[in-house]
This record gives structure tokens, C-alpha cells and sequence, in this order.
């Protein structure tokens, strides 16, 4: 399979489950703020697909709200296949994904650290030049 209906299919799942997230979850005690379907990663012959969650802050309540989003995972999945058309359905796992807090915790100590020193400016510069180019 090509790898550009492959990225088009990831999107078009990533995009799918986070709109029947939002329907499913949006009844529930569930901060969908914090929610992010980071990417979906589809096999090659389109059977499985691992679908990475970030959650953002909610240290302590991570799991508690993926093992609800895997508790959906029967009604996620009929809902892939009624609006999602394909030859098969990818089986859907779900992952957390906590790459955008590392990336956040890189960014947080990149702006503590003190800028720069200035340069040298003792070096003499370099003579002024005419307007045909040739130095006075």
C-alpha cells in the first residue's frame, strides 16, 4: 500500500475517533480539554491501528481515564465502522502518549536557562568600502 493513502487513512482515523470521543465522553465526568488524540498509527494492511492518547495535566487520574476510553473501545470501534469505509476495520488500541509533556518539560527548561553572552565586539572592522568596491 502506498504510504500517502496510508497517511491519509491515520488522519481520517485520528480525526473520526477524536469527533466520537467527544460525543461518547461528553456525558461523562471526563475533562475532554485535556484530551488529544496525538496520532494513529494504522499496520500496513489496514487490520490494527494503535491510537496514541495524550492527557494532559491530570497526573494522577491518567489511567483512570484511559481505562475508560479502552472501556469504549466496543463502541468506538462500530462507530470507526459506520462512518469510516474501508475493506476492513482497523482494530483499535489505545496508548498513552506522553510525548507532549516531555516536550513541554523541554521547552520549560530551555526558557530558564540564562541567554546568551554577548560577543566580542573588540575585533576591529573591516575598512569601509568605495562604491566600485575597493577599500579606501
Amino acid at each position: 500500500m502506498k504510504t500517502d493513502r496510508l497517511t491519509r487513512v491515520n488522519e481520517l482515523l485520528r480525526r473520526e475517533i477524536g469527533v466520537i470521543l467527544y460525543r461518547l465522553l461528553n456525558q461523562s465526568q471526563f475533562d475532554l480539554a485535556a484530551l488529544t488524540i496525538t496520532h494513529v498509527i494504522t499496520n500496513s494492511d489496514l487490520r490494527s491501528a494503535r491510537v496514541l492518547v495524550s492527557i494532559r495535566g491530570h497526573e494522577h487520574e491518567r489511567r483512570a481515564m484511559l481505562n475508560r476510553i479502552q472501556h469504549l473501545h466496543g463502541e468506538i470501534q462500530e462507530e470507526i465502522a459506520k462512518v469510516v469505509i474501508l475493506k476492513y476495520t482497523p482494530k483499535l488500541v489505545f496508548a498513552l502518549d506522553s510525548s507532549i509533556e516531555i516536550g513541554d518539560r523541554v521547552l520549560d527548561i530551555l526558557s530558564k536557562l540564562p541567554p546568551p553572552a554577548p560577543e566580542n565586539t573588540d575585533t576591529p572592522s573591516p575598512p569601509p568600502e568605495t562604491e566600485e568596491g575597493d577599500p579606501l
